[in-house]
């Protein structure tokens, strides 16, 4: 396995917990993974970014502007924050859903319209998902984070079975199901 990917979101969205699968396939493939992990606030819905490099090996875990080969976005205006840090050629995968920060909710600021537009711009590949309501239809609304991961499991060629096993050594046992559900339902995207 050898990928740099940024996991970005807020607060209770699951980034973490992506990171750790994510790092569970690689340690699975014998690839060496480092992740860093960076907290705004997440308790209160703020900025969370996970960098996640997988290769023969790796030097450090920070994954330089620039460098990303998948930018996975938890929410819109995260993938905006962060889109410098994708490479030329590299691929965006943002949930369509939007979660308004505080500046906003109190009417100090205002969310960028058209988000996915201006990404669309910014770069060669943008693959919008409808994240949240996948979910809902796999029976969790938390499940956000494992649609995600197999969206980026299909486009980055992740093999299925190694990603489920990855899931299942990860995930709680008493949420297990229902976060393969959700992995299945994003894989099989599009």
């Amino acid at each position: 396995m050898n990928i740099n990917v940024l996991i970005v979101g807020v607060g209770g969205q699951g980034t973490l917990l992506a990171s750790r699968i994510l790092g569970k396939i690689a340690e699975n493939d014998g690839s060496d993974c480092k992740l860093s992990e960076v907290h705004g606030m997440a308790q209160r819905g703020g900025s969370v970014v996970t960098h996640v490099k997988a290769a023969e090996k790796v030097l450090s875990p920070i994954i330089s502007e620039g460098d990303a080969d998948v930018v996975l976005a938890f929410e819109q205006l995260e993938a905006l924050r962060y889109i410098n840090y994708l490479k030329r050629d590299g691929t965006v995968i943002v949930n369509s859903q939007k979660i308004l920060p505080m500046p906003v909710i109190t009417g100090a600021e205002f969310y960028p319209e058209n988000v996915t537009d201006v990404l669309k711009k910014e770069c060669r590949f943008v693959i919008e998902v409808p994240a949240l309501e996948i979910a809902e239809s796999a029976g969790n609304a938390k499940t956000v984070n494992t649609v995600m991961l197999g969206v980026l499991a299909k486009t980055v060629g992740l093999p299925y079975e190694e990603v489920k096993k990855a899931v299942i050594e990860t995930v709680p046992e008493k949420v297990r199901n229902v976060n393969l559900e959700a992995f299945e339902k994003g894989y099989n995207f599009k």
